[in-house]
């Protein structure tokens, strides 16, 4: 879509001084014009995108002061004022008498199209924050939104400084059939937003410049109402928004977390940590980092976790030609998950040990872990394993049992797979959420055995019986116990080496049965008990 502008400048250059009026005529250069800056005792000078200019090689006098001051609209509590039904911004530097010795005349621009790179979002229905330096253009973007929005919901603009509907009563044209709520004065920004919600049943609130603490938790309470929020704050990045005392509610804000000594060894981290204190306020950030890219973290929640775990999720980046206005998304490499089907019980292997002999559920075989299955005759690829609530120490005696290679890893994206069980993820805590949510696939064990996490590992290295002679050697050893839990006083197993007896009494052990070596090398053997011999 072509982008119109509409600035309505001549309105502005009309308040200044003939002299000033002149010399923009001269210059003229009005699309790239940006603001004019006038400070008592200096020379005039406009900004322009590429440069500045002066005005003039004469001194700002203050009757060049008092002309513009007594053209325009009075100056608010925050130093702004306007020029009725427009959109330029006209604000004061005040001595410490308050007597006013500069101005800056920003020139107020409604870009039609602007919306457009990021349109989708803003009709989703969710919450979304700009985030920008000042003069990229979230303002503009802002009121465009408001404007498409209102088309076929009911919004609600809670317009600080005037600068989203300009001026004056009736408010600019720009923004549509959007209402317009007014603030007396910046302190009472967040009063009037509670005002907007309660009063008027918007579907939509419009808020410009969030920037203190009490606006901040006025807007979580407007969306935890069921009310989509727009808005707008200063700031570059998601980091920058974490590392602001007064805004990082706005993103769900960071407390201190003691871990215990288990978990903090479980994650491979310190004791005191950094985590989200509690859902964001807005579900989707847009970085602005010009007028033709932003930058969009579509699930901020899960952008600011794995910002505090130093592992942070590139956002989508999208980019409009200037030349042709296409727009072009490139998105983040995501990780695909396969959920298995509903109702399905994928039991491939039978529980080696006590139980019912049945294995849990888990994620069917991702494209990921067929990349990961062995073909025959190719060496197997070391899998990185995260370990939820499952001991360490026996899924890598599993491993050594099974002569797979894995890697134990502190974080969940690290991981190819985690594992965790049962009770753990009937608890869904947020490690197994986070790694569902990145793709990385969760499997369920029964139990914390050396038998059950053989059986994964069997199943994600596509182990058998004939691959290994030591599997069939452990598959023995699991037909011994069960006879004797069936009620044998004991079983003798095959000659073994010392290596692959070690781990027949480990397996005996965890069945709660008793075993004994017999005999001497090469015929030297295990003997399963079903109780201790003397």
């Amino acid at each position: 879509m072509d982008q119109t502008l509409t600035d309505d400048l001549v309105v502005l250059t009309s308040v200044l001084p003939p002299q000033f009026q002149a010399a923009l005529n001269e210059i003229n250069d009005p699309d790239n014009l940006v603001e004019i800056v006038l400070d008592l005792g200096r020379k005039p000078e406009a900004r322009f995108t590429h440069g500045e200019r002066y005005l003039s090689e004469h001194e700002i006098t203050e009757a060049d002061i008092d002309y513009i001051t007594a053209r325009i609209g009075d100056f608010s509590g925050d130093n702004r004022a306007g020029i009725p039904r427009t959109l330029h911004r006209i604000s004061a530097i005040r001595n410490r008498k308050g007597r006013v010795v500069g101005l800056t005349c920003r020139v107020g621009r409604a870009v039609f199209g602007t919306m457009d790179i990021i349109r989708d979002i803003v009709e989703s229905s969710k919450s979304v924050l700009l985030l920008g330096r000042p003069g990229v253009g979230k303002t503009t973007m802002l009121r465009e939104a408001a404007r498409v929005l209102a088309e076929s919901k009911r919004v609600v603009i809670v317009d600080t400084s005037n600068e989203i509907g300009g001026d004056g009563d009736i408010p600019h044209p720009a923004i549509g059939k959007s209402r317009r709520m007014q603030v007396p004065t910046p302190l009472l920004q967040h009063e009037i937003m509670i005002e907007a919600v309660e009063n008027h049943m918007p579907e939509v609130i419009v808020i410009d410049e969030i920037g203190r603490e009490l606006e901040a938790e006025a807007a979580r309470t407007i969306a935890e109402r069921g009310v989509q929020l727009i808005g707008t704050a200063h700031g570059q990045t998601l980091e920058n928004l974490l590392m602001n005392p007064t805004l990082m509610d706005l993103v769900g804000g960071i407390q201190s977390v003691t871990l215990s000594d288990e978990e903090a060894r479980r994650r491979g981290t310190q004791k005191s940590i950094l985590e989200r204190k509690a859902p964001p306020t807005f579900d989707i950030l847009v970085e602005i980092q010009d007028r033709n890219r932003v930058a969009v973290h579509g699930d901020v929640a899960a952008s600011v976790d794995a910002l505090l775990r130093n592992r942070p999720i590139p956002p989508e980046i999208r980019t409009r030609s200037v030349e042709t206005g296409e727009i072009e998304i490139n998105r983040p490499e995501a990780r695909v998950y396969v959920a298995p089907r509903q109702g399905e019980r994928v039991s491939a292997r039978r529980e080696r040990g006590r139980g019912d002999g049945k294995m849990g559920d888990r994620p069917a075989m991702s494209p990921q872990r067929q990349e990961i299955a062995r073909d025959p005759g190719a060496p197997r690829k070391t899998m990185a394993l995260y370990p939820y609530g499952v001991s360490q120490d026996r899924l890598e005696t599993a491993a050594k049992a099974l002569n797979v290679p894995i890697r134990i890893v502190g974080e969940p994206e690290q991981a190819d797979a985690v594992l965790t069980l049962k009770n753990y993820y009937k608890k869904r805590p947020a490690p197994i959420v986070d790694s569902e949510r990145a793709g990385v696939p969760v499997y369920v064990l029964r139990s914390n055995t050396i038998a059950q996490m053989e059986g994964i590992l069997e199943d994600l290295f596509d182990v058998t019986a004939k691959d290994d002679p030591f599997a069939l050697a452990m598959v023995e050893t699991d037909d011994a116990i069960q006879r004797v839990l069936n009620g044998l006083h004991s079983v003798e197993l095959a000659p073994q080496s010392a290596f692959v007896r070690r781990f027949q009494h480990e397996r005996i052990r965890q069945a709660n049965l008793f075993s004994r070596s017999l005999g001497k090398e090469p015929k030297r053997r295990v003997r399963v008990y079903a109780s201790e011999v003397g």
